[in-house]
């Protein structure tokens, strides 16, 4: 059985990786303008980097929770692979081994010119003024607001290819990346797991809701396929 999981900021957010769009989150402390457009990096590069350096400083400084061990566990059992929209490496760090990443990989820079040319970076500040191999200067590879979601097309033919589909610590509102269900087919069943209620919308009829924190409800979703379908 083929099982592809998309998640969200809610699984990080129980290792306490601060989210951006919450009560309180980035989102209500920074303009979106001014720290992620890929103008707002050629007006006030300065400020960007730093931006970036903080929130890679502050991701190295937590650890995977019980939701990212579930689904390295799922991954034992099952052909699984993740989707997520998260930028931080906390799947990774779990043990995951099949992550597709749509916005970004904060643990990365990029070239300036060529959005597949990236380089790891190690500790958690990025050289205000480093460059890429190919001479121009390296930004966090982070997909900008405006900016194509360049994974965006192999996510979809990885949700295609699902016999069930698990939604992770997600409200559904975050475009093109919520759009990955339309994908999906038809019989196949979607678990999600949220505190909240996400827009279900046409899916609504398909989807068993399992209303907890994804550091609760994954490990309890994860134990139940496997006791359903290896046992």
């Amino acid at each position: 059985m083929k099982i592809v999981v998309f998640t969200g900021a809610g699984v990080s957010a129980d290792s306490g990786v601060s989210t951006f769009r919450d009560k309180d989150g980035y989102w209500d402390k920074y303009r979106i303008e001014d720290v992620c457009t890929s103008e707002a990096i050629l007006r006030n590069r300065e400020l960007v980097v730093k931006f970036y350096n903080e929130r890679r400083r502050e991701i190295m400084n937590v650890k995977p929770n019980a939701a990212h061990f579930a689904l390295t566990e799922l991954e034992k059992h099952f052909d699984t692979q993740v989707i997520t929209q998260n930028i931080d490496d906390l799947h990774e760090r779990a043990g995951s081994k099949r992550v597709t990443h749509l916005h970004g990989e904060i643990r990365k820079l990029r070239s300036s010119i060529d959005e597949t040319e990236t380089v790891d970076i190690k500790g958690w500040e990025q050289p205000l003024y480093a460059r890429h191999p190919d001479g121009s200067l390296l930004r966090p590879y982070i997909v900008f607001f405006g900016e194509g979601v360049p994974n965006f097309t192999p996510a979809i033919e990885i949700a295609r290819t699902a016999d069930l589909f698990i939604v992770v610590g997600t409200s559904l509102a975050v475009y093109p990346a919520a759009s990955l269900l339309d994908y999906v087919r038809r019989d196949v069943p979607i678990y999600v797991v949220d505190p909240g209620q996400p827009a279900f919308g046409q899916y609504a009829s398909r989807v068993v809701h399992i209303q907890e924190r994804a550091a609760i409800g994954v490990p309890q979703l994860v134990d139940k396929l496997i006791k359903e379908f290896k046992n």
